[in-house]
């Protein structure tokens, strides 16, 4: 993405290019449970949702890169939670801590912040442990987080537009 993009440009621009995953996987969900996918299928659904989870680490990365000029130095999901926290809007902190959680167990596999999710559960996505997911080598973090939700992405992007605001506000 150019860099010269706002942070509503980026969203909206990621927005643009995860709709077609987006309806792909929304189109094969309609056609049956994934258990009895064909081959084709199958592909075409595993297909889109990394793209999916691509776009989810693109758009979380670029927002952060973006807004990292808001604090010193430090994490800076940590320190925009704390922010917002200090705020009184707990709800987007909240959303925020799990949306970044996501990104990080989708660019990293398990990890800390796997562990987390798992140990205090969201009702943004679902989070599977590791032993219930197929993993490999050109994906480790595939699956571990469920991406193919029809509110998953939306979520996101609306919470990083929130953030933005809120920041650019203060």
């Amino acid at each position: 993405m150019d860099t010269t993009q706002s942070v509503p440009e980026r969203v909206a621009a990621a927005q643009a290019a995860a709709k077609p995953s987006e309806d792909r996987i929304a189109e094969i969900f309609d056609l049956g449970d994934a258990q009895t996918l064909s081959v084709s299928l199958a592909e075409d659904l595993r297909a889109a949702t990394v793209a999916l989870e691509l776009a989810t680490v693109d758009i979380y990365s670029a927002f952060e890169s973006q807004m990292q000029h808001h604090f010193k130095r430090g994490p800076f999901s940590r320190k925009l939670k704390n922010l917002l926290i200090d705020a009184g809007k707990t709800d987007l902190a909240d959303r925020v801590h799990h949306y970044y959680l996501a990104a990080n167990v989708l660019k990293h596999g398990k990890g800390a912040s796997h562990r987390e999710l798992l140990n205090a559960p969201t009702s943004l996505y679902a989070v599977k442990a590791v032993q219930d997911v197929a993993v490999d080598d050109d994906h480790p973090a595939t699956g571990l987080i469920d991406v193919t939700g029809p509110d998953f992405f939306a979520g996101l992007t609306k919470t990083i537009l929130e953030a933005y605001q809120f920041l650019e506000k203060k």
